[in-house]
């Protein structure tokens, strides 16, 4: 019998002007989320994952320190707490990408993996933080990933997370293989122009080379004042061959829905045998530099 898990994405438009009281941006879209994660739970998504940040805007368009006041503490935050009882009420594990604060000055883009009966299981900390013009100040706001790339043992699935910019660097894409990935969830928020023609490149490439399913989110929409260039939407999942299952449209808020056969990892990795086959110890020189 295949072993088939109903997996989700939802990508959104911030729901808030971004001149609002950032409180208020956050409620507002935890509210539009939390109406897309009800019919995901209504629909039986077994493993849900929303787009980077998704509690606000993409914020690093500009560099001022107003937005370090949308960080907030993971697992001990509200929205954490949220997400373990939605995910307890609907047996859904729920991956929740937020702007975490450590300590004081201390932030990290992150993202918490919470288990079907609302167990937090640790969170992910992107490691690749990009700061390339125009529009992506993200060392201005966070401190790169030190918890390596954690693979999380969910009710449903072994899962990793890769964070939007990471998806350009092919090692931790792979150590999440090694380390046992089945799916590797990468929210995101990227713009037209410089990387679009990337988007469907580079993942299911990952996704070839790894021997497992990807999930990519992208937010919708242009978001004043920056307007730094349109969110393209189209996130999608695709398979260890790397093929697109299921894709959403380009400008709409959407829930996307895939019914992922996990036995189709072994039967891929039994014809392609990347991981016997790859030589460690010839590429020594890569972490030289």
């Amino acid at each position: 019998m295949s072993h088939i898990v109903k997996c989700g994405l939802i990508q959104a438009s911030n729901a808030l002007n971004t001149d609002a009281p950032i409180a208020e941006i956050r409620d507002a879209n935890i509210a539009k989320h939390m109406k897309l994660i009800d019919d995901a739970g209504a629909r039986g998504v077994q493993i849900l994952c929303m787009q980077e940040i998704f509690t606000g805007p993409y914020f690093c368009a500009e560099q001022t320190p107003r937005w370090y006041d949308a960080t907030e503490l993971i697992p001990d935050g509200p929205t954490t707490r949220l997400m373990q009882e939605t995910a307890k009420k609907y047996e859904m594990v729920i991956i929740v990408p937020l702007y975490e604060v450590e300590s004081t000055g201390v932030y990290y883009n992150t993202a918490a993996v919470i288990d079907a009966d609302g167990t937090y299981l640790g969170k992910y900390r992107k490691n690749h933080i990009p700061q390339v013009a125009p529009g992506f100040w993200e060392k201005y706001y966070f401190k790169p990933g030190n918890l390596g790339y954690p693979v999380f043992q969910t009710r449903y699935a072994k899962i990793g997370v890769y964070i939007c910019y990471d998806r350009h660097f092919p090692e931790g894409a792979r150590e999440l293989g090694l380390n046992g990935a089945e799916i590797v969830f990468n929210p995101s928020a990227t713009v037209a122009g410089l990387s679009e023609y990337l988007w469907k490149l580079e993942q299911p490439a990952h996704a070839v080379a790894n021997g497992y399913f990807v999930g990519a989110i992208n937010r919708v929409g242009r978001e004043l004042p920056w307007n730094i260039g349109e969110f393209y939407g189209q996130s999608y999942f695709c398979d260890p061959r790397g093929k697109i299952l299921t894709e959403a449209s380009r400008d709409k808020d959407e829930l996307v829905i895939a019914d992922l056969d996990l036995d189709t990892i072994r039967e891929v990795r039994n014809t392609w045998q990347f991981f016997r086959d790859r030589r460690p110890e010839t590429y020594t020189s890569l972490c030289k530099y």
